[in-house]
């Protein structure tokens, strides 16, 4: 059964939001998707979007009927109060409160209530988004706690309500790659593999089997680690 509804995904151009794009174009009649450009280190992501938009269109005719309009927005001014690993040119560590120095304060918050707006603008209801708090490197704003308590407050903010989806949240990277093979099978796991972007470097190097990227940052190992494991339980 088709969700009438209309989504709006946020699609970063990676293995988890690719993954979301997918899931959500099985489920609503229309879906947009939206980026933030933030200054990121990893800025490389924004051009592998457009390359993974085009090519769900061609390879999954009946998802393109229902894949909408394309957002990019600015918000180069987080980039400018953040002083992280995701964001200028340093070494990735953990920091004095235990949370890795990638971790950028306020950037899924922030994602969110643009991403309501804009929502509320195109006539969307639904938000999706890749946050995740099993395999993920301990970032509060990932959690499903505060993204409960943002769908409550962007609801009442905008007066109409707002369903914040994350079919990602309780499931590790070996089982967001069997679930991109169960919506789209070999084929979309290709493109995963292929055209999305993960690594925290921005390195688009050498292809790995399990994708682009350094082979050593956080971000590729938990994508390396996950492909393996799906792979092996295949």
């Amino acid at each position: 059964m088709t969700d009438n509804r209309k989504a709006l995904v946020l699609f970063s151009g990676g293995q988890d939001s690719t993954t979301c794009l997918a899931w959500a174009l099985d489920r609503f009649a229309e879906v947009e998707t939206l980026a933030f450009d933030y200054g990121q280190r990893h800025r490389i992501e924004l051009d592998c979007r457009n390359t993974v938009r085009a090519e769900i269109a061609r390879q999954f005719p009946h998802w393109a009927v229902k894949l909408g309009a394309d957002h990019l927005l600015d918000l180069s001014l987080l980039g400018q109060i953040s002083d992280t690993a995701l964001t200028s040119e340093r070494a990735i560590e953990l920091q004095a409160n235990g949370l890795p120095n990638t971790f950028v304060p306020g950037r899924n918050l922030l994602f969110l209530t643009f991403a309501a707006t804009l929502a509320y603008r195109r006539g969307a209801s639904v938000l999706v988004g890749g946050m995740c708090e099993t395999d993920f490197s301990g970032y509060p704003d990932c959690r499903d706690n505060t993204m409960k308590a943002m769908q409550v407050a962007l609801s009442l903010g905008l007066d109409t309500p707002m369903t914040l989806d994350t079919p990602l949240m309780f499931i590790d990277k070996a089982a967001t790659w069997r679930l991109a093979d169960s919506l789209g099978g070999g084929a979309l796991v290709k493109l995963i593999v292929e055209d999305t972007h993960t690594c925290y470097l921005g390195e688009r190097g050498e292809l790995h089997d399990w994708g682009h990227g350094c082979g050593h940052c956080p971000a590729c190992a938990l994508r390396a680690n996950g492909f393996a494991a799906y792979r092996a339980a295949a």
